[in-house]
């Protein structure tokens, strides 16, 4: 079994950081390389010193034969790429060095890919939050406040909105969060 090393832009890690997605989707690959289903995967940041972001497995549609083998002339999707998340450390990469890319889809061996896995650590238990996000909204019936309710999120987003997040069952240790990061929402403390 091989190990592959996918590397994902700046605008790609915020995106995989602010939104919780299963898989990553590549396309345009050179074709080189033919990762196939199963391959466990190493997702670094770009940049010129790369930062490990997530562990993976290569998916069903990984570079290998047609999907559909009732039709045997089916386009083969060798310029694509499924990654399917294992592992996340998006908030906290870890750093890697003594790797060589070779552009967004490289081999690794077994060795390298257990070393650099391991700096991750073991996996946080996991615990219950409760997230909120709160808009005084006008309107004339409650289906309707709801629907600009909805509005407002979709067009807002994660760049204007905060949201409230809390351990459950302490929810006076509440923190807002813009854009995935700690945001201070206080008007009277002078943020500098």
């Amino acid at each position: 079994m091989s190990a592959w090393a996918v590397v994902i832009s700046d605008e790609r890690y915020e995106s995989e950081r602010l939104f919780h997605h299963d898989t990553l989707e590549f396309s345009g690959l050179d074709g080189r390389h033919r990762p196939l289903s199963g391959d466990p995967v190493l997702v670094l940041r770009d940049g010129d010193d790369p930062l490990l972001v997530a562990l993976g497995r290569i998916g069903p549609s990984g570079g290998g034969p047609a999907q559909d083998p009732d039709d045997p002339l089916a386009a083969d999707d060798a310029g694509s790429l499924t990654v399917t998340y294992t592992r996340r450390v998006f908030d906290s990469p870890a750093e890697v060095d003594g790797l060589s890319l070779a552009g967004p889809l490289t081999p690794v061996d077994q060795e390298t890919y257990r070393t650099l896995a391991d700096r991750m650590g073991p996996a946080p238990a996991r615990s219950t939050w409760l997230v909120s996000l709160d808009l005084p909204i006008e309107a004339a019936t409650p289906a309707e406040a709801v629907a600009l309710f909805w509005s407002y999120v979709r067009e807002l987003g994660p760049q204007e909105l905060p949201a409230f997040v809390s351990p459950a069952g302490n929810e006076l240790a509440m923190q807002a969060f813009v854009l995935g990061a700690e945001a201070n929402q206080d008007p009277e403390e002078d943020d500098d």
